[in-house]
């Protein structure tokens, strides 16, 4: 099964794309420690934010998706692989489907945009990772349109 990487794009390419994209953020450091920052980030359309803590890299988180729903991703501790996936058909999808994956670490300052109509899949490299997730949509509105799919349908190392 072939595999997608998601294009680093600018935030305004990220509000209007049909696909996954990574904003850059940056680092600064000096003796006094380190900030990290998403300046061009822009918080439009988000309703909630919630954190996902992940102790073991052994297992993996999904696949999970919203019909409706966009969701952005930042590292805040660790790392992460993560997998995104349009589903076809939502009640069965082909398991012949192409992933996104993308890399993302508490080293790099970068925010996953992904929109609406994708299920996401998500595996610690480290233990006790932490990943910030922020939602377009309320908490009652998410478990309308949940769709939860085997690990194993495209998840790929």
């Amino acid at each position: 099964m072939l595999t997608k990487t998601v294009h680093v794009g600018t935030m305004s390419e990220a509000q209007t794309s049909d696909e996954p994209i990574v904003v850059l953020g940056e680092i600064f450091s000096d003796h006094r420690g380190l900030i990290t920052s998403l300046n061009d980030f822009r918080f439009p359309g988000v309703e909630r934010v919630y954190f996902i803590h992940h102790p073991n890299p052994g297992i993996i988180r999904g696949w999970h998706g919203h019909q409706f729903e966009r969701k952005w991703f930042y590292c805040v501790r660790g790392a992460f692989r993560m997998g995104f996936v349009r589903p076809d058909d939502w009640e069965n999808p082909s398991p012949d489907l192409e992933p996104y994956f993308v890399e993302l670490t508490d080293k790099e300052s970068k925010i996953v945009c992904v929109p609406p109509g994708y299920a996401n899949c998500l595996k610690a490299h480290e233990p006790n990772s932490v990943l910030m997730v922020l939602s377009g949509v309320t908490y009652p509105e998410c478990l309308e349109d949940s769709w939860r799919y085997p690990t194993s349908m495209w998840w790929r190392e």
